[in-house]
């Protein structure tokens, strides 16, 4: 999500009260300046710090010509390669559903169509346990609303949301969730096929299931659910991944910007602070239903933060929220195998000097019985990570009565202890991070990326003559390397390795900015954001910030993570004005490039009648449609090659 957040909710504000040494301090540490000049010169890196001016080309693997930054009201894609929409906001999804109006957006229509949004995207094969052909089936989350780019006549999104009417909540509550739609491709194009049997909308008032540790527990109980363990919808869900056995973990994010009016319950005030939520949210829900008004129903916020696990291959199955793996604003839920067969989720908390996170599957999957994976993620530990400057890093297990996760401190069980997560990781003393968002493994060397977005509050007071990022404004790449070969990686050591892939901004400009030497003046990338890896093992790095942060379209940049060209980022697309590029998913064979294209629009003073672009439709009385898109090579073959 956008720094200056879409929901009004800006996600570099913080709630840690007591930030320790900070991952930039960690970095400053480990890598002095004599270290990180041996550094540049035995791997080709380079920053700010040395007086080399960029090279063009270089060794990248990597063959698309690159583009040049822009700011502009229209996308663009490196040369020989194309893209178009398969669906936005709007579209059909449901059988039934009718045809978009953009001047009469409702609850009903909205439960029918594609939602709003987009974020995390997963494409699996049509069938469960089969291969991507001509048919597959896309996942996408609807993350959040703009208020003001859904409904005419409402000014302003801060307008919008203060003059929202009982209805237009309804709506908006529709038009998140997430979606099930088949693709088919037909001449080289993916669509919606025009005869699905597993399409399906989950929205904010789907019933759900809570399990796991936390299921049951007083503090999840409300008047309409007073055995904690039903729940209506999901909100904000940002990021993502999927399981072994095939299903989709979609992961609640900024979930306090629903919540308001007085806590009637005092003993939860700490908590509520913790996770940001307050008497007055960026929306305003609380004030026409009632499960989100404090006053009435303390306990419901507490129902949200947690990762959603969903069957994508059953629609009538019902979605449920999988309390092992942690209370945090989650940013994403992606997964790799332990040698030994265990699951392992990696997961970031998306806010400033907040933390990664690990859960461990207490027994390992079984790939001949997919049934027999249905409740795996209800069992395991889940750990916080905590980054020496030695270059090792250790997984702190979260477990009740281990440390100070005792009664002594207010967790009378596990249960409490996974509510309130982020206390948890306090009391351990984990390594706040600059906004950690999405975690992934690459498949091919094993070795995990943790994309850190930005952290703007880092001062002066913060810095020492060793530490490089003050007012971290662009975000940095680490990678994570678990013991063993790539593939049969340990992920679930105890203890692992950390270095730092890059740091963002531009060379030469923004203080201890440092990629490969011979990246170009187009190649450098500001706030990252999520990831994904083609066959390869080559990353593709999204962007949210970046027009903020340093006046450049968010983009996709591509680089290899091993060789001669390792850090070497290249620009390969940029969206239009006011949007985000999230969900980035490569197709296993590298035919095609699914990119989710979030708030195009979304700037300051941006309305219904006059957005900042009218991104991907061009008539004159059509609103901005989050969409999400797929990019080929022009006359097939692999993309970016």
């Amino acid at each position: 999500m956008s720094i200056e957040d879409d929901c009004g909710e800006p996600e570099d504000i913080g709630s840690n009260p007591a930030p320790r040494a900070t991952i930039g301090e960690i970095i400053a540490a480990r890598f002095s300046r004599r270290g990180a000049l041996l550094s540049a010169l035995a791997s080709g890196i380079a920053g700010s710090a040395q007086a080399r001016a960029p090279m063009r080309g270089g060794p990248s693997s990597l063959t698309f010509p690159e583009l040049s930054h822009q700011l502009a009201q229209t996308d663009a894609v490196a040369e020989g390669h194309e893209k178009h929409v398969v669906i936005r906001w709007g579209d059909p999804v449901l059988p039934g559903a009718p045809a978009f109006d953009p001047r009469r957006v409702t609850a009903a229509s909205q439960a029918m169509q594609f939602g709003y949004n987009n974020d995390f995207i997963a494409v699996l094969p049509p069938a469960r346990g089969g291969r991507i052909g001509t048919r597959a089936l896309l996942w996408a989350n609807h993350e959040y609303t703009n208020t003001n780019l859904m409904f005419p006549g409402m000014g302003t999104n801060s307008q919008a949301r203060a003059r929202v009417s009982a209805e237009q909540v309804q709506a908006e509550l529709m038009a998140h969730g997430g979606s099930v739609v088949e693709l088919e491709r037909v001449e080289g194009r993916w669509k919606p096929a025009g005869d699905p049997r597993l399409n399906r909308r989950i929205t904010g008032a789907t019933p759900m299931t809570i399990s796991g540790p936390a299921a049951g527990h007083p503090r999840l109980r409300t008047s309409a659910d007073p055995t904690g363990t039903r729940v209506l919808g999901m909100f904000n869900n940002c990021a993502g991944g999927t399981t072994p056995w095939g299903t989709i973990l979609t992961c609640e994010e900024n979930f306090n910007v629903y919540f308001g009016g007085e806590l009637a319950d005092a003993t939860q005030a700490e908590s509520h602070r913790r996770y940001g939520i307050t008497p007055t949210p960026a929306y305003g829900w609380h004030r026409h239903i009632a499960r989100f008004d404090r006053a009435k129903e303390p306990n419901e916020a507490n129902r949200f933060g947690w990762v959603v696990e969903i069957d994508p291959y059953d629609p009538a199955s019902t979605p449920i929220k999988r309390t092992a793996l942690g209370r945090v604003k989650h940013e994403g839920a992606t997964h790799a195998i332990a040698p030994d067969g265990r699951v392992v989720i990696y997961m970031g908390d998306d806010e400033r000097f907040d933390y990664v996170y690990r859960f461990v599957t207490a027994r390992p999957w079984n790939p001949q019985d997919l049934a027999a994976n249905r409740d795996l993620l209800d069992e395991g530990v889940l750990s916080v990570a905590k980054f020496d400057a030695d270059g090792t890093m250790r997984w702190l297990p979260l477990v009740h009565g281990q440390g100070p996760l005792t009664a002594a401190n207010g967790f009378a069980s596990q249960a409490e202890v996974l509510i309130e997560t982020r206390r948890a990781a306090d009391l351990l003393e984990a390594t706040p991070m600059d906004r950690p968002e999405d975690v992934e493994t690459n498949p091919v060397t094993g070795v995990v990326y943790v994309m850190l977005t930005n952290n703007t509050a880092r001062t002066e007071a913060l810095v020492n003559a060793a530490n490089p990022r003050a007012a971290n404004a662009h975000g940095h790449v680490l990678e994570i390397v678990p013991p063993g070969a790539a593939n049969a990686r340990g992920h679930a050591a105890e203890t692992m390795r950390w270095s730092l892939f890059l740091r963002a901004g531009k060379p030469g400009i923004d203080a201890g900015a440092q990629y490969h030497r011979a990246t170009s003046d187009e190649g450098w990338l500001s706030c990252p954001d999520n990831c994904t890896f083609d066959s390869k093992g080559r990353i593709w790095i999204a962007t949210d910030g970046a027009t903020s942060a340093a006046g450049v379209a968010d983009g996709l940049y591509a680089a290899d993570t091993t060789g001669a060209g390792r850090a070497l980022t290249r620009l390969f697309y940029q969206a239009p004005t006011g949007a985000e590029v999230c969900g980035p998913l490569m197709l296993p064979d590298d035919s095609a490039l699914f990119l989710a294209i979030q708030h195009p629009g979304e700037d300051a003073g941006s309305t219904f009648e006059e957005p900042s672009t009218r991104w991907p439709d061009f008539e004159p009385d059509m609103p901005p449609r989050p969409s999400v898109v797929v990019i080929t090579k022009t006359g097939g073959g692999a993309v970016g090659s």
